[in-house]
């Protein structure tokens, strides 16, 4: 039996959902509506970058931490050893925390699954969260019940940089810990064995390749998955991750939501041409409209850019014209399109204002003529001098 346990996906997950469904009930089994399982090599940055991500994803809880879990006397053996944890183990323990009110809306996962069995009892509680959302869609509690969405985020450096980043962090935390030892401030970091022999350091990596990187390859065509280079710097990386989790909310909104919504655009696919469309514009401008072109041009360079320039530090002009030339719709046009092509972002609105001109005597109205007030707001990414 207890080689089943170690290597029967199905037979460790049922086990340990019974055991969570009797500690909790049924209609309490309450799992995050986004899941984030974030893995990769030792030394990839998992724990220098969760930060990032959730803040990139907008989560207000810390990650679950696979290993902070593991804490046991067995398990810090196994871990030591540059060995991994039994998966009914890991298995039981993530499910509990889970539950927790905290991750409701969201949270990290870092380092699972790292095994293909953990792999399937992933596939196994997804379908167990679908299968609640879909026996309490039509109650009173579905709100509690939502789509699941699971991004699989894999950081990955080669083996090199895992030795070397590993025995670096090694040699870090020792100084970390000497210097709280000797000063009582602060507080110690857990110090791997791992971190201070290149040997196990080495066989850490190996085991990653061979069990984790496998077992996370093969979730590529089920959810939601990002291959991030890590190698390189940390804002590279942190673009790299921007990139990665680009906008996708219609792949993780309930259907009905969906329906909804969909014959409103998404930005992307507005966007998509707008570069081309506005070089044909302004060349049509050019060559059909010659003379207004001009004259939206000069206007720019003489009123115009002498207060942008004066505000290059906030990044932020505000510009009010009651220039003629506006009134014509195709010079307005011109303007946000000139604007645009510069690299500036300009919106106007048009504010009209009854100006009294003279008192009627005979019948006490007041005349009034309509005063046209251009307001221009520019909008550029300001100096940083003096920032921060």
């Amino acid at each position: 039996m207890s080689d089943l346990e170690i290597k029967d996906a199905q037979l460790i997950f049922e086990t340990v959902w019974r055991d969570i469904e009797a500690r909790f009930g049924r209609e309490s089994l309450r799992f995050p509506k986004e899941i984030i399982l974030l893995g990769g090599a030792p030394g990839a940055g998992k724990g220098t970058n969760t930060d990032f991500i959730t803040k990139t994803r907008g989560l207000t809880c810390p990650p679950i931490v696979i290993s902070a879990l593991l804490d046991s006397p067995d398990a810090k053996r196994l871990k030591d050893a540059g060995n991994m944890v039994g998966d009914r183990e890991v298995v039981g323990l993530l499910l509990r925390e889970l539950m927790e009110p905290a991750y409701r809306d969201g949270v990290i996962l870092d380092g699972f699954p790292r095994t293909n069995v953990q792999v399937e009892c992933l596939k196994l509680l997804v379908d167990k969260m679908q299968e609640l959302r879909r026996e309490f869609y039509n109650t009173p509690l579905g709100i509690h019940f939502r789509q699941p969405t699971i991004h699989i985020m894999v950081l990955f450096v080669d083996e090199r940089e895992s030795i070397a980043r590993q025995l670096k962090r090694g040699r870090e935390t020792l100084a970390h810990n000497e210097e709280v030892q000797r000063t009582g401030i602060g507080q110690m970091l857990e110090d791997r064995a791992t971190d201070h022999d290149e040997a196990l350091a080495q066989r850490r990596y190996r085991v990653f390749k061979e069990q984790t990187w496998e077992a996370l390859q093969s979730l590529k065509e089920i959810f939601h998955y990002h291959f991030i280079n890590a190698q390189g710097t940390l804002a590279e990386v942190e673009q790299n991750i921007l990139h990665e989790l680009d906008y996708q909310s219609t792949l993780e909104l309930d259907p009905r939501t969906v329906d909804r919504m969909r014959h409103l655009p998404v930005a992307s696919e507005i966007i998509v041409h707008a570069r081309q469309e506005l070089v044909k514009r302004l060349d049509g401008y050019e060559f059909g409209q010659p003379e207004l072109f001009a004259q939206v041009v000069a206007f720019i360079s003489r009123k115009m850019m002498p207060i942008v320039r004066r505000h290059a530090i906030s990044g932020a002009a505000h510009i009010n014209t009651e220039d003629p030339l506006l009134d014509n719709p195709a010079a307005l046009a011109m303007l946000i399109d000139v604007f645009s092509e510069r690299g500036f972002h300009a919106v106007v609105d048009l504010h009209r204002i009854d100006v009294p001109e003279r008192v009627d005597l005979a019948t006490g109205l007041i005349v009034c003529r309509m005063k046209k007030v251009y307001r221009i707001q520019i909008r550029f990414q300001g100096s940083e001098i003096r920032r921060g």
